[in-house]
């Protein structure tokens, strides 16, 4: 009868303390110990989740403010009545070697003696000029150089107020 007794103890025992009380005996953790841990694990996801939707819309943000700032510089260049040539669409470069990507040309000649009456006259309104030759014969005076299109559309807009410069000065891509 007592070995009854304490199996209808330990079986009551059980039944309404739950499994908890046998985990707790049995050193695990507990049912909120759990769904502690399943909480914490659910707001690292969430977390994680977030922080990658944070980093795609910031490079959406960038690719946007690219774009935006590609089609500023193509309007800019528009509004100054720019062109864009590269050194290969006049033949290729001749003697000079270029150091930066783009140049303002303000002027181009056959005659070598009227580029440098051109790159003197720059030089005089303090814009230290360049004589770029190409082998088709041109001698073309640029001013400006930089590795920045931007830059130097904002150069382009100020080079074309100078009187050295004809309305018809050009940007010289070197690729």
């Amino acid at each position: 009868m007592k070995k009854s007794l304490v199996l209808v103890l330990a079986v009551s025992a059980v039944i309404i303390s739950g499994c908890d009380f046998v985990r707790v005996i049995a050193g695990r953790p507990t049912s909120k110990q759990v769904e502690a841990v399943r909480v914490e694990r659910v707001k690292q996801e969430e977390a994680r989740h977030q922080a990658r939707l944070d980093s795609m819309r910031r490079v959406q943000q960038q690719l946007a403010d690219s774009l935006a700032m590609e089609q500023y510089l193509l309007d800019s260049l528009s509004q100054s009545k720019g062109t864009v040539m590269t050194p290969s669409s006049l033949g290729g470069i001749g003697v000079s070697n270029l150091e930066y990507t783009y140049y303002i040309v303000v002027g181009a000649f056959r005659d070598p003696v009227n580029a440098l009456n051109k790159k003197t006259q720059c030089d005089d309104f303090g814009y230290p000029a360049k004589i770029i030759n190409f082998r088709n014969g041109l001698n073309a005076v640029a001013v400006c150089p930089s590795n920045s299109i931007a830059e130097t559309i904002k150069n382009m807009k100020a080079v074309k107020g100078q009187k050295f410069c004809p309305k018809d000065g050009w940007i010289l891509v070197n690729q």
